[in-house]
């Protein structure tokens, strides 16, 4: 096949914009112009790529070619900086990561930042039993996971663990859990829970006392929401350490021997790119300083 390279960006423009109006914007060029790239790539491949919805949905075949696209964005940006050059706006990369909730209130965005000059950053907040879709969709070039198999086409690299305690206020533990967090107690108290994918809040309560309780639940999916809404009262939730660091004087420990462990891992594409490897590097140095590691105590 031989493809354009003005059809690969239109493909990926249309795809993080979710419309052709967007990709038009994106590129300085019209939504006809968009739509008839897409039709020429769509031709050169043979395949329907797309699904012009609102937002626009990837075929199978049209992942493979989106993936296609942005390595040969990442790499052509890459040659233009060994080459010396100042890249336009333009020209910087744009590199699609997907992160969990939880690193991205606390560790990630500090690693990333001294990046920001040289990459655009296109983050994607997903649980992290659910990053690795995103990559073996093509949607993301890396992803911080829980999972430790690689996705094909990608490496694996381990970052350390991220643990949460059950904690709530003074207040409602007086009123929910004075006798401690009994069977009982724990059936009834209310749970702060990030959103429907978020099972950590289920894992403490099953290893406590079963599989059968089934407390009132509030949904609060914004990392910072919902530390907000444990210490307002609105029930218990698993606090990460790194986040109950600034918030020691509102709220305490259920059970100070109780704690759920979440390791994470750093997957990217398989995929020689200076710009890649900056960035894997900036991580795993965060992640270092800021995840348990095995031997280390930060506790």
């Amino acid at each position: 096949m031989d493809l354009d390279l003005a059809q690969l960006r239109a493909l990926d423009a249309t795809v993080r914009g979710g419309t052709l109006e967007a990709a038009a914007r994106a590129l300085h060029v019209t939504p006809s112009a968009i739509s008839q790239r897409l039709r020429a790539l769509e031709v050169a491949t043979g395949r329907i790529l797309l699904v012009r919805t609102k937002p626009v949905q990837v075929t199978e075949s049209g992942q493979a070619v989106l993936r296609l696209a942005r390595q040969l964005e990442l790499l052509t940006a890459d040659v233009a900086r060994e080459l010396g050059g100042n890249p336009s706006p333009e020209g910087v990369p744009t590199l699609p990561i997907a992160v969990n909730a939880d690193s991205m209130a606390t560790w990630v965005l500090p690693a990333l930042a001294p990046l920001a000059g040289d990459v655009c950053f296109d983050l994607y907040r997903e649980d992290q039993e659910y990053t690795s879709a995103l990559l073996r969709a093509g949607t993301v070039m890396a992803a911080v996971t829980a999972d430790a198999e690689a996705v094909p086409g990608c490496t694996s690299t381990r970052l350390g663990g991220m643990r949460y305690r059950p904690m709530a206020t003074p207040a409602f533990v007086r009123r929910w859990l004075s006798a401690g967090p009994t069977a009982e107690a724990l059936a009834h108290a209310p749970v702060v829970v990030f959103d429907r994918k978020d099972d950590l809040q289920y894992r403490y309560l099953h290893a406590q006392v079963g599989s059968d309780v089934a407390p009132p639940v509030h949904h609060v999916p914004a990392a910072a929401d919902f530390v907000a809404a444990i210490t307002l009262g609105l029930g218990w939730g698993m606090v990460p350490d790194l986040q109950a660091r600034g918030v020691t004087a509102e709220l305490v420990p259920l059970d100070p021997a109780a704690a759920v462990d979440v390791v994470l891992y750093w997957q990217q594409w398989r995929l020689r790119s200076a710009t890649l490897d900056r960035v894997r590097e900036a991580v795993l140095a965060a992640a270092g300083r800021e995840l348990d590691q095995p031997g280390v105590s930060r506790r």
